[in-house]
């Protein structure tokens, strides 16, 4: 079994140290999309530079060019090694009959005396000596276009003989020369003509060798079956402007495309260098965009599973980036789930806790109600149940507005709302109800400095603000004395804040009860008060609903200076003030 899974692991080991080296990213789907997008850019830039780039133009203009010069140079060798005989004189027999007595006559040359023929045996070794070093192929025809020398018949004393052999049959070339001739017949122009040889040696087939019997020279490119590219320049051979005949020089087939095909394998080269520097650039953008996104994405789904534990969210805010504010976000988000999650618990936990107590005392209550004796102890049993009632309606009033709190400042926009205006309402409402056993006085001072109009602008929802100030005024009127009871709504700002101070001349607060009274069901209330008037949800709630708008709510014992005694209790609510001009 050794031998059989030793091969396996061999193979498995590579994909490893991968997936170790680069993480998940090469077979995440970001990183797939940002590879193919950059490679799918360069291919397109590769693609364009090899279709229309200006080099195998440039180069055949190049060839024309060097073409139509060698042309001229072996074309004006050959015009000069043509000759005529200028020994001999023609004359006519006949007219020297019809001469009379001292007369004479003067021979004229005719137009075949002016003839310039071009003798191949002469021809043939300047030829042949001109193009040799060269690879381009000569070909001369007379003025019918009659083929005289081709440079491929042109051998002189010692060369060896060379004949290109049929390819064996059934030989098939390999797969990088057919890819190579599909690659270049793909970029090579469609509307070149095809080459032939001339049949008989006939130049007439030829454009540019009769344009170059009228005295114009010319070239012509065109392409094999096999898809390789031959320049054709032709020149006449011309003495005294007479046209001996045309000299038709061709490039071998394949010459240039071999230059083509090794200037476009360059490129290639340098598009394999791009293209592998290219998915390096690509992995190691992809791993930090997609790393830290799986990451986060990891983290927030062990949350939303839920963990024994407060899970962490990944932090990258020191990137300063979309991702680094993804992370706060996320890290933020998190941690207030959590709080509220903890705050359910603690909530719910509360609430059981308390709703024990008056359905402990309805039950005991119930059940011995059938044991009474009397109408008396019925009538108090009774009573006891009708509180306990109250309490339970009371308390289940209480923690349904606290549950709901949040979710009604989530879901409300703030508004910027006028303090002076809104505490003026709420303490004339506040005014309006008279405790019977104890009439209580309450004022209102609106701290201004002197010389200047202060507005009390604050961002926020005015029924909510309203009833933190309604339950500090209510609070504060179940601990002033039955006699003289006074009451102070103190309202000014400070730099930045809105402050807020309820006061009252009552007993004061217990130094170690001043943060506990704002704990959720904690009472502490006066001997007169009967038990169970309130649910010890009221400061609770009001701090809840102060913190949610940016703000605080606490509580201090007002010091008599001089005797050093309290004089009372002064809670103080402070909201961040809107910019006003």
């Amino acid at each position: 079994m050794e031998s059989l899974t030793e091969p396996r692991r061999f193979l498995v080991h590579p994909f490893t140290i991968i997936r170790r080296i680069f993480g998940h990213a090469l077979f995440s789907s970001l990183t797939r999309r940002i590879v193919f997008f950059n490679l799918a850019a360069i291919i397109v830039l590769v693609g364009g530079i090899m279709y229309l780039n200006q080099f195998r133009e440039g180069l055949i203009d190049a060839r024309v060019e060097s073409l139509l010069t060698q042309g001229e140079i072996i074309a004006g060798a050959i015009s000069a090694s043509a000759s005529v005989d200028t020994n001999s004189i023609t004359i006519d027999p006949q007219k020297l009959l019809e001469l009379q007595a001292g007369q004479s006559i003067t021979p004229v040359p005719s137009d075949e005396d002016l003839d310039f023929p071009i003798n191949p045996e002469r021809v043939a070794p300047v030829l042949r000596r001109l193009i040799s070093p060269t690879r381009t192929r000569a070909r001369l025809f007379d003025a019918d276009a009659n083929l005289l020398l081709d440079s491929r018949h042109l051998y002189s004393r010692g060369q060896v003989l060379r004949f290109d052999l049929p390819p064996v049959d059934g030989e098939s070339s390999g797969l990088t020369d057919w890819a190579a001739r599909t690659f270049n017949s793909m970029l090579q122009p469609s509307n070149l003509p095809v080459y032939k040889e001339a049949p008989g040696g006939d130049g007439s087939i030829y454009p540019e060798v009769m344009n170059a019997l009228t005295g114009v020279r010319g070239a012509v490119v065109r392409v094999t079956e096999g898809g390789e590219l031959i320049v054709s320049v032709a020149v006449p051979v011309q003495r005294s402007r007479a046209v001996l005949g045309v000299l038709l020089l061709s490039t071998q087939a394949g010459d240039i495309d071999k230059i083509v095909h090794a200037e476009r394998l360059a490129i290639l080269r340098v598009f394999g260098v791009a293209t592998l520097v290219n998915i390096v650039l690509s992995l190691l953008l992809s791993s930090t965009i997609a790393n830290p996104l799986r990451r986060l994405a990891a983290a927030a789904i062990r949350v939303r599973r839920g963990a024994k534990e407060r899970e962490e969210i990944p932090d990258f805010s020191a990137r300063q980036d979309e991702i680094g504010n993804l992370s706060i976000a996320l890290r933020e988000m998190t941690t207030a789930l959590y709080d509220r999650i903890d705050a359910i618990e603690s909530f719910a936990a509360d609430v059981s806790h308390e709703l024990k107590n008056p359905l402990t005392s309805l039950r005991s209550a119930v059940e011995t109600l059938p044991l009474a004796k009397n109408d008396n102890s019925r009538q108090r049993l009774m009573d006891v149940i009708q509180h306990d009632v109250r309490r339970l309606d009371r308390l289940i009033s209480d923690i349904s507005d606290a549950s709901r709190l949040d979710a009604e400042l989530a879901r409300s926009d703030a508004k910027p709302l006028d303090l002076e205006i809104l505490l003026s309402s709420l303490v004339d409402v506040s005014r309006q109800i008279r405790s019977s056993k104890r009439p209580v006085e309450i004022d209102y001072v609106i701290d201004q400095k002197p010389g200047a109009r202060q507005r009390f602008m604050v961002n926020g929802h005015d029924l909510r603000l309203g009833q933190i100030v309604t339950n500090l005024i209510e609070n504060a009127r179940s601990f002033v004395p039955d006699v003289s009871g006074k009451i102070t709504v103190r309202l000014s700002r400070t730099r930045g804040r809105c402050l807020i101070q309820v006061e009252d001349n009552g007993p004061g607060i217990q130094a170690e009860n001043i943060d506990r009274i704002f704990e959720r069901f904690y009472t502490d209330r006066p001997e007169r008060e009967d038990f169970g008037q309130n649910s010890g949800l009221g400061l609770s709630i009001s701090r809840q609903i102060a913190e949610a708008h940016g703000g605080t709510l606490r509580a201090e014992n007002i010091v008599d200076p001089e005797s050093g005694g309290l004089r009372g209790a002064r809670f103080i609510l402070s909201l961040p003030a809107e910019n006003t001009p």
